[in-house]
């Protein structure tokens, strides 16, 4: 099993972090690293996250370059600047319309935009101007990969450690882990057996983990005067069989993923997550990843059109994170963007969860056209077909 990201916290208006507060988190996240690859847990990479900023706007961009050359010299791989607020219905979002900007000018900086908390209720305006920052940014980044680095939050609280949902609450110091553990949950299916024993030996899997991760990183934590809040054990996977996330749930039983009955696997996993996380420190969304092209199996089946949005949608209801690196039509309106992030908005509200969505547009391709990145942590899948409506009378009639 790899982690995925040690992911540190800095809170991005205090002064030290322009005279060496970087370069010390830099330094923690290595010695994390250290520990935890010579136990033999490969770390892919390091990140940093800072609170929502309080910045004038055009001053943003100015911050996060200056953040993220500091980043660099001091050895993490992304920045995660904190969201755009809208904390409440009539609240202003000073910032959200330099997304486009803020991604197209800078290759290693992640931004997001918290559309809704269960105390704020949700921002209908953030989610449509969000939705045309995701169709700029499509238009305006080679093939639109720029939307890798934007997400919309929906009832997403500080120190997720996985990207673009990770933020800081503005306190001291702090440090959590994100893993890459789909492969934990294949081997635990593999063997065969009733659904209980396979349950049990995931469950078992990763309680022995997740130990461990806290007794490896926990102590050095404290040793540095950095707050540990605790390991985000998704099942996230890596664009491999033997680590695939789909793999497993076929495993479990499922003919093909997005068959009936990938509902009930994918609430399984969950269940067993939520079993072990009463064992250890665990923070974030601790869920079922469904990254479809992050993912070997999901993108193939994709490939058979048997995932529609829709049904990631569904999935949604009962697993970790929502919508994730989801190819889209290059056509695909504003309105129906907008729509399907109202729609994964109001599932993290009603079911009272933290989800995210990451759509990607993909320039010039139409439904069932494959994509074509040249990524290694993708593995290219067909675009998925959008329904031509959306809700812009909603939107216009307001909260």
């Amino acid at each position: 099993m790899n982690i995925r990201s040690v992911t540190c916290f800095l809170n991005a208006g205090d002064p030290d972090i322009h005279s060496g507060s970087v370069h010390e988190a830099g330094k923690v996240a290595q010695e994390v690293s250290t520990v935890l690859e010579s136990a033999g847990f490969p770390v892919q990479t390091k990140r940093m996250a800072t609170q929502s900023l309080p910045t004038p706007p055009a001053a943003r961009l100015r911050l996060a370059s200056d953040l993220s050359a500091r980043c660099e010299e001091a050895g993490f791989d992304y920045l995660s600047l904190g969201p755009i607020l809208a904390a409440a219905p009539d609240s202003d979002l000073p910032g959200l319309d330099l997304l486009p900007e803020l991604i197209g000018s800078t290759k290693s900086v992640f931004a997001s935009v918290l559309v809704a908390r269960k105390q704020d209720d949700l921002h209908l305006e953030a989610i449509r101007r969000t939705a045309n920052a995701v169709r700029q940014i499509a238009h305006t980044t080679e093939q639109g990969f720029g939307n890798l680095r934007l997400a919309m939050l929906a009832n997403v609280e500080p120190h997720a450690p996985f990207f673009p949902a990770a933020y800081h609450d503005g306190g001291s110091p702090a440090l959590s882990l994100a893993t890459e553990s789909a492969d934990l949950a294949v081997t635990a299916f593999s063997d065969g057996g009733t659904l209980d024993q396979m349950r049990k030996r995931l469950v078992a899997a990763i309680e022995q983990t997740a130990g461990k991760l806290v007794s490896l990183v926990k102590p050095l934590a404290r040793r540095r005067g950095i707050r540990f809040i605790g390991v985000d054990f998704s099942l996230a996977p890596f664009p491999e069989d033997l680590r695939s996330i789909g793999a497993a749930i076929e495993h479990l039983g499922v003919d093909r993923f997005g068959a009936p009955g990938t509902l009930f696997a994918v609430s399984l996993l969950t269940d067993c997550l939520r079993q072990a996380a009463s064992t250890y420190p665990s923070c974030g969304f601790n869920g079922v990843m469904l990254p479809l092209l992050e993912d070997t199996i999901l993108s193939g089946r994709s490939r058979e059109e048997l995932i529609s949005v829709n049904d990631l949608l569904l999935y949604s209801a009962v697993c970790g994170t929502g919508l994730d690196t989801v190819p889209l039509p290059g056509d695909v309106s504003e309105g129906e963007l907008a729509g399907i992030l109202l729609d994964v908005a109001a599932l993290a509200l009603r079911l009272d969860k933290p989800l995210t969505a990451r759509l990607m547009p993909i320039p010039g391709a139409k439904a069932g056209d494959l994509t074509e990145f040249d990524f290694p942590y993708f593995s290219n899948g067909q675009v998925l077909a959008v329904k031509g409506f959306g809700s812009q009378r909603m939107f216009e009639r307001g909260i």
